[in-house]
């Protein structure tokens, strides 16, 4: 893991001239390091991932809304939805290097804090990006959670569903049982990514919510007992 990391931090540093460049030049060497990450963890850590239902994945403007265990899918997730913009903390771009690229990879980006102005934020930016023929990707639990466990939905993926007006796409998974969210070892194994069926527009909030949350929740269940 020790060696991930490393050249993980020495790409960045090597790579930051690149953001002065432009933006998509920024954006695929991100992609890069991403890709540069899954092999390195394939073959140094014996860490492999299973993508299903590949089917799922639309072709036009989309929300994308996934379980979140680990680190693994953030380097993932890019690769697979690489035309998809990702919702994040505010706070994540100000970190000086790694924030800067993520934001190459294209944010919709949310202040935790700000309650209904940081909401209207995020949608006016999701607006932006689907308007340029970007899908969003969004974790509705808001931080990484270990296997098996729940947190609350945030409404945030609700407020997405209805003024965008665009099908979600749930995503269940099983990584944090290989990419742990706490502890430095990371174990061998096949990681499980799930695109599930799409909840289609016109769900009202509340009946919204009970179909996200039961969806995902039920399919990361099933790919624990799988492989846990």
């Amino acid at each position: 893991m020790t060696v991930v990391l490393a050249s993980l931090a020495a790409l960045g540093v090597v790579c930051l001239p690149v953001l002065l460049v432009s933006r998509p030049a920024a954006r695929r060497v991100t992609l890069m390091s991403s890709r540069w990450i899954l092999w390195l963890a394939r073959q140094l850590l014996g860490l492999r991932v299973d993508l299903r239902g590949r089917r799922h994945i639309r072709t036009e403007p989309a929300i994308y809304a996934a379980k979140h265990q680990s680190a693994l899918e953030t380097f993932l997730l890019p690769v697979v939805l690489s035309q998809a913009d990702f919702v994040v903390k505010r706070e994540l771009l100000m970190i000086p290097i790694a924030g800067w690229f993520i934001a190459a990879l294209g944010t919709v980006p949310v202040d935790r804090g700000g309650g209904g102005r940081a909401l209207k934020g995020m949608l006016r930016h999701a607006r932006a990006s689907v308007a340029d023929g970007r899908s969003i990707l969004i974790f509705p639990e808001g931080t990484r959670t270990e296997p098996g466990a729940e947190r609350p939905y945030h409404p945030g993926v609700a407020a997405l569903y209805a003024d965008l007006g665009l099908p979600v796409v749930p995503i269940a998974l099983n990584t944090g049982l290989y990419w742990r969210r706490r502890g430095f070892l990371k174990h061998a194994g096949t990681a499980i990514v799930a695109f599930l069926e799409p909840i289609l527009p016109g769900l009202d909030r509340g009946a919204f919510m009970t179909e996200l949350h039961d969806r995902i929740e039920r399919a990361s269940a099933q790919l624990l007992s799988e492989t846990g």
